[in-house]
């Protein structure tokens, strides 16, 4: 059965049983309506998946795999800032009139800095490392850059990566700030899973371990009747994702690269608001 969904059931679990309200708390975000938008929340959770084993997308909800997989190529291959150049909507409430969501993400990940081997930005540099250095202990990035934070429409949620080579293996760890787990976990730990398995191909090595560190993990108060329901939902056995193994150039993926069989799953869940 399915890894993911028992560490998201467990997640859940652990979040709504014993859990802090910040009710108390004067807090930014809020609904459509303007109303306050408060948690249950947990601090410090770390989740732990062998991508050798299965690629951790639920099964107790349907996910929609090719949606996850734009994004992430839209803020790690376009290293796009602007929501014209993404397939969803899901950004629509940070973008500006010109569709930009300020100097975020992507536009972090593009700026260029200078490495004694050239200019490379960050995700160029942790290609050139995974290829000619896959010893070094420095292959990092970072999208919470102080000095831009005031040009930022929202600040990184999902900020820093740090990849590591064991024999021919790629582990990577996902640092995240903040977490809503009905709207964002598995979207987040299913496309930063990808991305570990699109770098180890051009990098010739393969998919290991992808650690997940959540800061603040947290279930929006509108949010708990659906979670609760997700729960109590069976598993199903988890699906199969293979890439185009013909692709050596990590700007060379497209959302035709990847091929998810057998996913089996449980009905999606009711349209819900997410808190802005």
């Amino acid at each position: 059965m399915s890894q993911t969904d028992k560490i998201f059931q467990a997640n859940c679990k652990q979040i709504l049983s014993q859990g802090v309200s910040d009710e108390h708390l004067p807090v930014r975000p809020h609904w459509a309506d303007g109303t306050p938008a408060h948690t249950l929340k947990c601090f410090g959770i770390v989740n732990r998946y062998d991508l050798s084993r299965e690629f951790p997308l639920l099964t107790i909800r349907k996910m929609n795999f090719n949606t996850l997989a734009d994004e992430i190529l839209w803020i790690w291959q376009k290293k796009s800032n602007n929501i014209h150049d993404l397939n969803s909507h899901i950004w629509d409430s940070w973008a500006d009139e010109n569709g930009s969501i300020g100097k975020a993400y992507g536009y972090q990940l593009g700026v260029k800095n200078q490495y004694k081997e050239g200019w490379f930005d960050q995700v160029d540099r942790v290609l050139f490392d995974l290829k000619h250095n896959p010893g070094s202990r420095r292959i990092m990035t970072n999208l919470y850059n102080f000095a831009d934070l005031h040009e930022m429409n929202l600040y990184p949620c999902a900020y820093s990566m740090t990849f590591n080579v064991s024999g021919n293996r790629l582990n990577a760890i996902l640092n995240q700030r903040s977490q809503d787990m009905l709207a964002a976990n598995n979207f987040n730990v299913a496309q930063y899973a990808l991305l570990v398995m699109m770098f180890a191909q051009v990098s010739d090595l393969l998919p290991g371990e992808f650690l997940h560190v959540i800061a603040d993990a947290h279930i929006y108060d509108r949010h708990i009747p659906i979670v609760e329901d997700l729960i109590d939902r069976p598993d199903y056995p988890a699906p199969t994702l293979t890439l185009d193994p013909d692709i050596k150039n990590f700007y060379d993926f497209t959302l035709d690269s990847f091929k998810l069989t057998n996913y089996e799953h449980g009905p999606a869940v009711p349209r819900f608001e997410v808190a802005i």
